[in-house]
């Protein structure tokens, strides 16, 4: 009789993969080629300038993460409505047995640097309560791996440990080390936990000060950890807490509607060669020591040395050494805080700007895997839209002032513009189809109405945001070019209204940029330009928008308004009750629970 071996159930899963890799270079190629043909064919009355070849090359460099989008949202949909089990059609590893103990020692990383300690004792006693609860708290070990730089706040971080570790002394393990030089930033700072303590345990769970994740899965993780051992970094499905932040409660309703079909679609077909992110993740310890210690970039400037996006790296560098890196895309208990307001947000992504841009003298490293050298090129790409879309903007709109004909084809031009619209929002989309298909979901995003006037609003919010965040990108790579780097300070991460001085001193560039483009959109056809309008009008508004979306005024006004929903909301999961989440006091949810709204069950009394 025949038997399936290992040996063929791993030759099938490869070429299954090599088959799903090659149907999306397919659709990615085939997708750029029809897409650059479309512009150039709008462009080509009065013949091909050098202008318009300039507009082209602009519009070329955005459209691969456009397309990549897209492409994810529609397999991610697919695999969602269409497939059994959608976590093993992308995510194929073993499960492990819930009712076996663990076998395993896992250290959990809780990294710091000049952090409300607050805070910080509360997710961690939260997590370390759960884990107790679970009765696995004995395969755990916790570590406060510190870079605090300021004297003050070591010293609340001790006292913390120190009553930590007297709450929980017999039940589960603290240890609290501070270094006296940031060396490495975080990824220096989990080396140096590896070179100390990394021989004591099979894995580690990184955690962010604001990471949040729930007993079940850490287990879960740890238990797949344990029962596939060629997986070397397994990546769970990050989500934003319920918050009080105007700004990150509109933002991170739309990042939750778009990252489930995005990161279905994308582990489709990256499989093995999947993503870390730096936090909420479990690494094999052992592989991780031996292959993932970053190399330290030649010369000077601020793309050499120290590798500020680590996460990458070390994803690729685990694949180069032959272990898996798997996301498990499943939305439960793995929580981040996002940033509570504009500025901040931008900071952070001008720290992976430039940790990003340090790729390029990575990509020709050694022994990569193609998809894993893909990877590191369009991080790179990522940022490099935004000067690209400004010049694409700036171009057009000089195009269009300085020729006697009409620049471009109006009926070509429409097409392009509303196939462009449609790939940006392709994930969110996505995503809402199979929430209003699914009773659950329905209920627990509060309702169809409220989704529908949830996800125009957050449209028209994102719109607003992307060329306010466009212009930061540009003109933070054009300082680069002068040695200005950013660095990795304390984040912020509670709610507090800006000064209007520092949001106007930060964010002055943005609002001439929305002068000039409102002054331009004045001079044209209101028919031709009223879609890009709010392209002018959010970076005009930049100021106010940071301003108002920082106030505690406006974040309880959201939470009252039961807009912008997410299920954490509508019912909360009692692992989330110890953190006492002003979004989730006694008070916003009898807010929520009006008479005639969609909603779900929640349970006032595990809040």
């Amino acid at each position: 009789m025949f038997r399936v071996t290992d040996t063929s159930i791993s030759d099938k899963t490869a070429t299954r993969m090599t088959i799903r890799r090659l149907i999306f270079a397919i659709l990615l190629g085939t997708s750029f080629v029809a897409l650059t043909a479309l512009m150039v064919v709008t462009l080509s009355p009065g013949g091909l300038t050098p202008l318009d070849l300039f507009i082209v090359l602009c519009f070329m460099v955005t459209l691969p993460w456009t397309i990549i989008g897209f492409w994810n949202a529609v397999i991610g949909l697919l695999v969602m409505r269409l497939s059994r089990d959608p976590l093993a059609a992308v995510c194929p590893i073993n499960a492990g047995d819930p009712k076996m103990p663990l076998k395993s020692s896992t250290a959990l990383l809780s990294c710091v640097r000049d952090e409300d300690v607050e805070s910080l004792e509360t997710n961690l006693s939260a997590m370390m309560t759960n884990l107790i609860r679970s009765g696995q708290s004995k395969h755990f070990k916790l570590y406060v791996l510190s870079d605090t730089s300021r004297g003050a706040i070591a010293l609340q971080e001790q006292e913390m440990a120190a009553r930590m570790s007297e709450r929980f002394q017999g039940q589960m393990e603290i240890i609290y080390r501070r270094r006296s030089k940031n060396t490495g930033f975080k990824a220096g700072n989990i080396e140096e936990f590896c070179d100390s303590w990394g021989d004591d345990h099979d894995f580690a769970l990184v955690l962010d000060a604001d990471s949040y994740m729930s007993a079940d899965a850490i287990t879960g993780l740890v238990r797949r950890m344990e029962a596939n051992p060629k997986v070397g970094i397994l990546q769970s499905l990050v989500v934003g807490l319920p918050t009080d932040s105007a700004f990150a409660r509109v933002f991170q309703f739309g990042m939750r509607l778009g990252m489930r079909s995005y990161t279905i679609g994308s582990a489709w077909w990256q499989g093995d060669c999947g993503p870390y992110w730096g936090h909420n993740a479990l690494l094999r310890l052992k592989p991780f020591k031996e292959h993932c210690r970053l190399p330290v970039l030649p010369g000077k400037g601020p793309l050499a040395g120290t590798i500020l996006s680590h996460d990458q790296v070390e994803a690729v560098l685990m694949r180069r050494a032959g272990y898996e890196c798997r996301v498990l895309p499943l939305e439960t208990g793995s929580y981040e805080d996002n940033p509570p307001h504009l500025l901040e947000f931008i900071r952070r992504d001008l720290r992976w700007c430039q940790g990003n841009l340090q790729y390029r003298r990575l990509l020709g490293m050694k022994g990569l895997k193609p998809v894993s050298r893909a990877q590191l090129f369009l991080a790179i790409l990522m940022f490099l839209g935004s000067p690209a879309w400004i010049g694409f903007m700036v171009g057009a709109a000089t195009l269009g002032m300085t020729t006697d004909y009409a620049p471009f084809r109006a009926d070509t031009g429409a097409v392009l513009f509303f196939m462009i619209l449609t790939m940006v929002f392709a994930p969110k989309l996505a995503t809402v189809a199979d929430v209003l298909a699914r009773k659950d979901l329905r209920k627990s995003f509060g309702g169809t109405v409220r989704i529908l006037i949830s996800v125009g609003a957050e449209i028209v919010y994102s719109a607003m945001l992307a060329p306010i965040m466009a212009v930061a990108h540009t003109l933070f790579m054009g300082g680069l070019v002068f040695g200005k780097s950013i660095g990795w300070g304390a984040q912020a991460r509670g709610v507090a209204r800006l000064p209007v001085p520092l949001a106007a001193a930060k964010l002055w560039p943005q609002t001439l940029f929305g002068l000039a483009g409102l002054s331009w959109i004045s001079t044209q056809p209101i028919g031709m330009v009223w879609p890009v309008v709010p392209i002018a009008i959010g970076p005009l508004l930049a100021v106010l928008i940071a301003v108002s979306t920082s106030t505690r005024f406006l974040g309880k006004l959201g939470i009252r308004s039961t807009l912008w929903r997410i299920p954490e909301e509508s019912n909360p999961p009692s692992e989330l009750a110890d953190l006492y989440l002003p979004a989730l006091s006694k008070g916003a949810i009898q807010t929520v629970a009006q008479p005639g709204m969609v909603q779900g069950d929640p349970n006032p009394a595990e809040v």
